[in-house]
């Protein structure tokens, strides 16, 4: 960490602030939501609202992707729409701490999530301004790495909040409370970037530059499919990746329907923090070693077995095997993948390049927790759902083999 330069420490932080958000998005959010739900609906009725919750909010990012990419390309314009939909994010995940009602508790979800996600685009984007290609793999595998072991800290402390209580303190306070310490956590930690981080690639400002940006997002996009390592990459990214994140989003929905405790799940997930922790720096030094594709495709293999062992998962001891495997692997093919992408895209235009990978990202997070609501519906389980996973794992798979090493 001592070679990094100021900009890239900074643009790493942001990784440590917004993966605190990312751990409550995948545990103590829909736990709480299913403590409200479950008051009016069913435990699988509950599974499939929350699933449709999460792939309504994805749409909607997807939809907005490629245009706030293409307008962020501009000079100057990248930090400033990072900068609003930050207040966005962190001011909806404020009101969400003070809400006792499911249904204004999901639209405010929705809210958040959209804050969240559309900062993500700028912020991926970021990492063609403060490295070059040959640093790329590190720099963005230290950033999913720091931003593992760091999220567990204000997650930790609302964890104790709601298991000890103190001060008399209900549950649900308890909760509400953890949401306002991550808030905190997200604004404090995203300062050097704003400080620090500056737009060296962009477009040239222009009177018409909303106008312009919608006509450059269709010629992206004839551009991308003449382009054959991006056209079959960002396809089987949007493959892969939807398992990836459909595992995230939906593992303590998934595991509470199957019967595992809530504290299980917790600690299990805790747990895959800080395996992937160390997993992702390593990915990071496989991938100079052998390649950043090769390890990518390993990454898949592995999430392939835990499609399969998941399908049959019934027990404690199975969800902490299961959270241990999902840790050595999720690390390395989320931050490959960031910098792979920013290697093979042009560097003035790599907002909006990282619209599109942000909406085929969006759009498999739509598709994958639509398969698990459709199942919880239709067969009383979400189950099935994990094998229709596996079917996009190896799709991904076989893309990636399409791209010369």
């Amino acid at each position: 960490m001592s070679t990094l330069s100021k900009p890239e420490k900074s643009w790493i932080l942001y990784d440590v602030a917004n993966s605190a958000f990312t751990m409550l998005i995948s545990t103590t959010i829909p736990i709480f939501f299913r403590s409200l739900a479950e008051q009016k609906v069913s435990q699988a009725t509950a599974s499939g609202i929350w699933g449709l919750t999460t792939s309504t909010a994805f749409l909607i990012l997807a939809v907005l992707s490629p245009f706030l990419g293409a307008l962020a390309d501009y000079k100057g314009m990248k930090k400033k729409m990072f900068s609003v939909f930050l207040v966005i994010g962190v001011l909806g995940l404020l009101l969400l701490s003070f809400s006792s009602n499911w249904i204004v508790y999901l639209l405010l979800f929705v809210l958040t999530r959209i804050g969240y996600s559309a900062c993500s685009i700028f912020y991926d984007s970021m990492l063609v301004d403060v490295t070059s290609d040959d640093r790329m793999d590190r720099i963005s595998s230290y950033g999913y790495a720091l931003g593992y072991i760091g999220s567990c800290i204000p997650f930790t402390i609302g964890i104790v909040l709601i298991l000890v209580r103190p001060f008399g303190l209900s549950t649900q306070a308890a909760t509400q409370i953890s949401f306002i310490i991550t808030a905190v956590w997200w604004v404090g930690l995203t300062i050097p970037l704003l400080k620090n981080v500056n737009q060296t690639h962009y477009l040239e400002q222009r009177a018409d530059q909303v106008r312009h940006a919608f006509s450059r997002v269709a010629s992206t996009l004839k551009k991308i499919r003449k382009t054959p390592n991006v056209f079959y990459f960002i396809i089987a990214y949007f493959c892969y990746i939807d398992g990836v994140y459909t595992i995230i989003s939906m593992a303590t929905t998934y595991g509470g329907e199957v019967g595992i405790s809530a504290s299980s799940m917790i600690l299990a997930l805790l747990l895959t923090q800080f395996v992937a922790f160390p997993c992702a720096i390593f990915a990071g030094t496989l991938a100079e070693k052998f390649g950043t594709l090769k390890v990518i495709r390993a990454s898949i293999l592995v999430y392939c077995g835990i499609c399969l062992f998941g399908y049959q998962l019934d027990k404690n001891w199975e969800f902490w095997v299961l959270a241990v495997v999902v840790g050595m692997a999720q690390g390395g093919i989320q931050s490959l993948s960031r910098s792979y992408f920013g290697k093979i895209i042009p560097k003035n235009e790599s907002n909006e390049y990282f619209g599109f990978f942000d909406i085929f990202g969006k759009f498999a997070d739509f598709f994958g927790p639509l398969l698990m609501s459709f199942c919880a519906f239709a067969f009383g389980s979400s189950t099935y759902g994990i094998l229709a996973l596996l079917v996009l794992f190896i799709i991904g798979y076989v893309l990636l083999r399409k791209i010369p090493d």
